[in-house]
């Protein structure tokens, strides 16, 4: 059995065919007062070692239990193993930090000649416990640790202004969305040519009817068949019951930016609807989110989403998918341009 430190052998606690349980002291050691590794420092120990074993002046012997007794400071309890990492710590300070789950290679030893301390073990774990939980404050997803912010006050004058609760909620459910879905992005062009000739060729029609026909009723129709060609994508997967769940019904949501934040009320049924219907309806939920008179069930229930950044610009972008949606379609704004 190796010794953790070196010494010279006093008395042997423990005679042959002795039953022993782990922790249980085997023998009295005399320590090398040049030894690196030195002698378990633990006051158990000292208590049950004869004081005349004792090899160092009794000057060091007394002080250091005092420099035990101190925790280093909390930064101080970590340091990065090295291969090869020697750990100087006595019997009961490992039995300890094997309660603890402590891996004393990352413990800051504050006894003589760096000896690792029950105080130090004590220490890196509270340090450990209070990192996990100010992380978890402003965790994310899956074990990821959330970012801790500065003061920014230190760089200028700021202002701090709390999130309304649908900013909260639309936050957390993109954050959620983005760990938990894997996000493939395709982009492609679509000649729009012949729909928007057939779209402005209506706006009689809407005005008679009080209706304007807009690009998204098209759109609406579009992901229909593409639903019905593909039904893969019309799917949540149950991942704790390992099963497809496969939707019978086309319901569509379409996201609208408010100023109270991002909404997503859901059209039903929408392969059974036609183009002024689907625009009607649209025209009345999305007003219905800005006016905050959105009713829970009428954002809930979408197999599939549209988002559209039309009116701000840009060629592309990477819609978050609108988990447990399995696909989203993003739009951009509509250009003239030739092609060959």
């Amino acid at each position: 059995m190796p010794s953790p430190f070196a010494g010279k052998i006093g008395k042997i606690l423990v005679k042959e065919g002795d039953k022993l349980s782990e922790g249980s002291d085997l023998l009295e050691m005399t320590i090398e007062a040049d030894g690196d590794d030195g002698g378990e420092d633990e006051g158990e120990q000292e208590a049950e070692a004869p004081a005349k074993s004792e090899s160092k002046p009794s000057s060091q012997a007394s002080s250091a239990p005092k420099q035990e007794s101190a925790p280093q400071p909390q930064g101080s309890t970590y340091e990065s193993p090295a291969p090869g990492t020697k750990v100087h710590a006595g019997p009961a300070v490992r039995k300890l930090a094997r309660e603890l789950g402590a891996d004393l290679t990352r413990v800051k030893g504050s006894g003589p000649k760096s000896r690792i301390t029950k105080d130090d073990v004590h220490a890196y774990v509270k340090s450990q416990l209070q990192v996990a939980q100010q992380g978890a404050s402003v965790g994310t997803g899956s074990g990821i640790p959330g970012v801790k912010l500065p003061d920014f006050s230190q760089f200028g004058e700021i202002e701090r202004e709390g999130m309304s609760r649908m900013m909260a909620a639309t936050a957390a459910n993109m954050q959620r969305s983005w760990l938990n879905v894997p996000h493939v992005t395709q982009f492609e062009d679509a000649d729009i040519t012949e729909m928007e000739d057939f779209r402005k060729a209506q706006k009689a029609a809407g005005e008679k009817r009080g209706v304007k026909m807009t690009p998204l009723p098209f759109l609406l129709k579009a992901c229909v068949a593409a639903l019905a060609e593909l039904p893969q994508f019309n799917v949540s997967l149950d991942m704790e019951r390992k099963e497809v769940v496969r939707k019978k019904y086309i319901h569509i949501g379409i996201a609208v930016d408010t100023p109270h934040g991002l909404m997503v009320p859901v059209i039903r049924n929408v392969d059974q609807k036609g183009l002024w219907e689907l625009a009607a309806e649209s025209a009345e939920l999305a007003q219905k989110a800005r006016d905050k008179q959105l009713k829970p069930a009428e954002m809930q229930g979408a197999c599939f989403t549209i988002t559209s950044l039309g009116g701000i610009g840009g060629t592309a972008f990477t819609p978050i998918v609108n988990t447990p949606e399995v696909a989203i379609l993003g739009v951009s704004k509509a250009a003239m341009k030739p092609v060959w």
